[in-house]
């Protein structure tokens, strides 16, 4: 049965009892009665979280979960379809996130109307839950998890031919990645003039290089492809969630795709540690990272090569944190998860 709803609002105690039902979230219990609010601040989707009571409640039945739907702006909402954001998270759910290690909301609901694009995410609520401000960057020990959890994302797929037949995954994104590095320059330009008084020079120059940075990475062969996240960083992770249950978590899968591991890692690496914190235990970090590679099976990826790809990658990736900060020095914020405003 498709569980497909026209929105949040839409959304009754009976509906809610079906598809947890249907998801195996329940087995006898009703939901009787719900809350639905606001959460999150993302940029081309709308999230909820739905508190449930419940009539004779099983002791695992949740007490929450998140929903997260089409953004109600219609600009937000052409944009998260024009670059299949939606199409990829509720894809991947449906098909990539039972094939990993990494930890993720479950889904009781991953449900898309490929001819709108209207879709329903009903997600797995993972609170009580510890987040990290990104500006500030986490601790050695956060890292280190993230790393931990980096190869729990890209050892399971790595190598992976059977990646290059989503066509969701890879053929279409590739058509629309073309139109965006088309798009690039004058994006860029517009992002120079506004924050121009908010960022060195040599940051500038920095975000100016992105493009190049971009179609470099992109078309480089030599770093084996495995599922890559896109998005890896401090605003889409969640540590102790379940209240310590579990280390961390992954969300937004917006941007999911397939490429170099070590993408993802370097963007982590160059927006989600202090600099100089950086710079001091960035090959300890990466050869962890190596290591539970190799743990978790991969094999014939030598550390030095690893080490090469990452810092390759990471010199397109610096762009993260002088766009955090040129947004945070103005007042403004970046794209946060769907969770950030649990109270």
């Amino acid at each position: 049965m498709n569980s497909l709803t026209p929105g949040p609002l839409q959304i009754d105690p009976d509906w809610m009892t079906g598809a947890l039902r249907r998801a195996g979230a329940l087995r006898e219990s009703r939901v009787a009665d719900m809350t639905c609010k606001p959460v999150g601040n993302g940029l081309v989707g709308d999230s909820y979280r739905f508190d449930l009571t419940y009539e004779d409640a099983e002791p695992d039945a949740p007490a929450s979960v998140i929903g997260k739907f089409p953004a109600a702006d219609p600009d937000s909402r052409r944009a998260g379809s024009a670059h299949l954001l939606y199409l990829r998270e509720v894809s991947f759910y449906r098909e990539l996130a039972p094939t990993l290690a990494i930890h993720t909301p479950r889904p009781f609901v991953a449900e898309i109307d490929l001819e709108t694009d209207d879709f329903t995410l009903i997600l797995e609520d993972l609170a009580p839950f510890r987040q990290v401000d990104q500006l500030a960057g986490c601790s050695l020990e956060d890292a280190e998890i993230v790393m931990a959890e980096a190869a729990a994302l890209h050892a399971p797929r790595w190598g992976d031919p059977a990646l290059q037949s989503l066509d969701w995954l890879v053929a279409r994104p590739a058509r629309t990645s073309a139109t965006v590095q088309e798009r690039l320059p004058p994006i860029i330009r517009l992002f120079a003039e506004r924050y121009r008084d908010a960022l060195e020079p040599e940051f500038l120059a920095l975000v100016e290089k992105l493009p190049k940075g971009l179609a470099r990475s992109r078309d480089d062969r030599s770093s084996p492809r495995t599922l890559q996240h896109a998005d890896f960083r401090l605003d889409n992770v969640l540590f102790d969630i379940g209240g310590g249950a579990r280390p961390m978590a992954m969300l937004d899968w917006q941007t999911v795709s397939v490429g170099p591991g070590a993408m993802d890692v370097a963007y982590f690496l160059s927006a989600g540690l202090d600099p100089a914190e950086r710079r001091h235990h960035e090959a300890d970090l990466m050869r962890f990272y190596h290591a539970e590679l190799t743990r978790r099976g991969v094999r014939n990826y030598d550390f030095e090569a690893r080490l090469v790809h990452s810092r390759s990658d990471r010199d397109c990736t610096h762009v993260a944190r002088p766009g955090c900060r040129a947004r945070n020095a103005c007042g403004e914020h970046a794209e946060g998860d769907v969770y950030s405003s649990h109270p």
